[in-house]
């Protein structure tokens, strides 16, 4: 008897074991109802939890794909230039985009005489000076300032930039603007200056938080935006139909520079919300100053095309 019992034991140990292993070969037990025969969890041997659901992936964001396509036009722009400066005189430029804050600027350093742009530059600090007076320019700076502006007028220049205190009242008047990049010269147009600090400059010329009131914001952009047709060249080229344009351009040649010509274009436009870009093109070796001016326009739509402000 003792022997029928260890046998029945064994037998049903063996077909436990069996339909355990069974099981964990993957056969499944029936679970739709009571006694189903559904084994403990710690017989289901070799079970694989469920697999988790991949997380969502996720792409770039608005901001980075503007950076990406913001970087890929910069290339391009820089590739363009690269190649034109390969083959003509030397060239700097900058772009100040005040509607997204992006500055561009291809040797934004590298230092030029102003020429007549510098005039620009003595139209501020007599604004600045008269501020200070708390009074507005006086009708002799005013009738200084005019053609000086309009006409690029040098005699004018003269005599208001003496007015005004010369080099050192200046040159304490770019301190202000935060021009750091420019050396005034006691004959004006001698003045040494980069493109990154003339679009600083521009910049100014309509910052409602800048150093100028709102009758000198008014006043300089009023020149600027009606000099004689005759100089409505440079920046002004760029300007589609509809958008404004303040310019301010400046020419020279020099037997010091074996009768070759410095010229350069600042200027502004804009365009209702749309449109809000300073841009400023110096160059010189020129070999003409008609060359001078296809050169510097030809600069300032490459930015436009590329940069597509």
């Amino acid at each position: 008897m003792r022997r029928t019992r260890l046998l029945i034991f064994a037998i049903a140990t063996v077909v436990i074991l069996g339909g355990a292993s069974l099981i964990g070969l993957g056969m499944q037990a029936d679970s739709g109802g009571a006694g189903g025969g559904v084994l403990p969890r710690a017989l289901t041997f070799g079970v694989d939890p469920a697999p988790s659901a991949a997380p969502t992936p996720t792409g770039p964001s608005p901001e980075e794909l503007a950076a990406r396509e913001r970087a890929k036009r910069v290339k391009a722009l820089d590739a363009a230039l690269k190649k034109l400066d390969a083959t003509s005189p030397e060239f700097s430029v900058a772009v100040l985009d005040k509607k997204t804050g992006q500055r561009y600027s291809y040797r934004g350093t590298e230092k030029y005489d102003t020429a007549s742009i510098v005039k620009v530059q003595v139209l501020a600090c007599a604004l600045l000076r008269a501020q200070d007076a708390g009074r507005d320019l006086t009708a002799t700076e005013l009738s200084l300032a005019k053609p000086m502006i309009r006409l690029s007028d040098n005699n004018a220049t003269t005599a208001l930039f003496t007015r005004i205190g010369k080099v050192a009242a200046v040159t304490k008047c770019n301190k202000r603007l935060g021009l750091t990049q420019t050396k005034v010269s006691n004959s004006w147009g001698l003045t040494r200056t980069t493109v990154d600090d003339q679009v600083k400059l521009l910049a100014e010329l309509v910052d409602t938080r800048g150093p100028l009131d709102a009758g000198s914001r008014k006043l300089a952009f009023t020149l600027m935006n009606t000099v004689d047709d005759a100089q409505d060249w440079g920046v002004p080229a760029i300007a589609k139909a509809g958008e404004t344009t303040t310019v301010k351009n400046g020419w020279d040649t020099r037997s010091a520079d074996g009768g070759l010509w410095a010229v350069n274009t600042v200027g502004r436009v804009t365009a209702g919300d749309d449109v809000n870009v300073s841009v400023a093109v110096l160059s010189h070796n020129n070999k003409s100053m008609d060359g001078g001016i296809t050169l510097v326009q030809k600069v300032a739509k490459l930015t436009r095309q590329h940069l597509r402000y």
